[in-house]
């Protein structure tokens, strides 16, 4: 039995997966290394988090022989030493801090760094994904183009409250202030003009308002104070499309100087085969062309994607998705499908996780572009919601698309639209070969499907 006992105690031990492993706890001010015990005498060690630390760290770390580390994705605060322990080969891990879990007991910064030490050393953490380096440094534009973008929609607001304050009706006869009318008006009236009549003759021919109601709109109260606010919020959103521009730019000599995929063997692109949306917020550079160059297939042309949506997936994703072996692991990562609490062989509650991803949240958007679109992801929408209502229809469309999107992605394959006309004939034809086979089933013979345009 002592035996039986001692084998059953040696068989229950973990076996150390990763030998030189390494652990870092990261703050503001510190951060916490943890080392094997017969790598160094002192296995636990604090260090700074200015550039010389860090590289003191590093050479620490080279000098354990440690080749693999572990550290969470907190703030980002853990991008500088991630980017210099890459830079010197070691195998770096950011690993999800809801993934861990602390010790019990007194939470202290020296227990963080030994208890993500141990975890990585039993192989029990995975690594989140991060892109190539050049994808990195696409991304942190992208990023920050968003970030401009949010920052000017808010003095969009406060040109719109100006105007309301004033009584200036504009956003009644304008679908959108920013546009070439009512661009124009606003700087008329900044610059001393306050006839309604002269104001709304600068409509224009593509406004659906006639002359006479813009100028209805434009009779109000021109206060000064008002007139002030409006003036600070114009100079400031002027200020934030000049910094737009800088930045598509920039955007686009990274993606200039990205390699391409497949040479010069590309076919030429055909850009007819999808109507441009013209978006104020779109990349004014010609993105469709410069992705197709360094992807090697045009994924603009799939349904609800537009140039703007697939830089923001290139630059999150990146062209190598190797990392997903199936379109069911690339969907998953995305949060795009559910998730099954399973008890007993019965899956006991079905969800969609919360999650942050942007390549995720961007399939959403397309997934509710297509909406009211005639194609085959517009009809699948229409379809699941009648089923399982908008919400999820949503995410079941998201899914489609995502997995088109990997499709292409993977086998270079060009992008073939089905229409929801022939998606639904499909459709019928599958729910008419289950309907026979359930006859059958139920010894009903001879039945045959009435045409529906002959009933019609």
């Amino acid at each position: 039995m002592s035996g039986q006992r001692e084998q059953t105690t040696t068989s229950g031990a973990l076996m150390a997966v990763h030998v030189r492993a390494a652990g870092l706890d990261i703050g503001s001010e510190e951060i916490w290394v943890c080392v094997p015990e017969e790598c160094d005498r002192t296995p636990v060690r604090c260090f700074g988090t200015y550039t010389p630390d860090l590289h003191a760290l590093a050479d620490w770390l080279g000098g354990c022989k440690i080749d693999t580390v572990a550290m969470e994705s907190t703030g980002v605060y853990w991008i500088p030493i991630y980017e210099i322990l890459e830079a010197r080969d070691f195998q770096v891990n950011l690993v999800n801090a809801r993934h861990l879990k602390n010790v019990p007991g007194r939470k202290s910064d020296v227990k963080d760094c030994q208890w993500i030490q141990r975890l990585h050393s039993y192989g029990l953490l995975s690594a989140s994904f991060r892109p190539a380096a050049e994808m990195c440094a696409l991304r942190a534009y992208l990023r920050h183009r968003a970030e401009l973008i949010e920052h000017r929609a808010a003095h969009i607001q406060h040109m719109q409250k100006a105007l309301q304050q004033m009584n200036i009706q504009l956003t009644q006869v304008l679908t959108d202030i920013t546009g070439a009318t009512g661009m124009a008006i606003i700087r008329s009236i900044l610059a001393g003009e306050r006839d309604p009549h002269r104001l709304a003759a600068l409509r224009d021919r593509r406004c659906a308002k006639g002359t006479d109601e813009i100028a209805k709109a434009l009779t109000g109260n021109y206060r000064s104070e008002h007139l002030f606010a409006l003036k600070q919020a114009l100079t400031l959103y002027d200020a934030y499309t000049e910094q737009l521009r800088e930045c598509d730019a920039e955007i686009e000599q990274q993606f200039a100087a990205l390699a391409p995929a497949s040479g010069d063997d590309l076919p030429p692109l055909d850009p007819s085969d999808k109507r441009d949306s013209h978006s104020k917020n779109g990349p004014k550079y010609a993105a469709r062309s410069l992705l197709y160059r360094v992807v090697g297939v045009d994924l603009v042309a799939i349904t609800g994607l537009g140039a703007a949506i697939v830089q923001e997936l290139i630059a999150e994703i990146g062209t190598d998705i190797s990392a997903w072996p199936t379109s069911k692991h690339f969907c998953a990562w995305l949060s795009l499908a559910p998730h099954n609490d399973i008890s007993g062989g019965k899956v006991l509650h079905s969800r969609i996780l919360k999650t942050h991803n942007r390549a995720g949240q961007a399939f959403r958007l397309a997934a509710r572009s297509v909406s009211r679109s005639d194609s085959v992801f517009g009809a699948f929408y229409r379809r699941m919601k009648a089923r399982i209502g908008p919400e999820k229809a949503i995410v079941a469309t998201a899914h489609k698309i995502a997995r088109t999107f990997y499709h292409l992605l993977k086998h270079r394959v060009p992008f073939r639209e089905l229409g929801a006309e022939a998606y639904e004939q499909r459709t019928r034809e599958r729910e008419i070969i289950y309907l026979k086979r359930k006859a059958a089933k139920l010894g009903l013979t001879g039945l045959e499907p009435v045409n529906a345009a002959s009933t019609a």
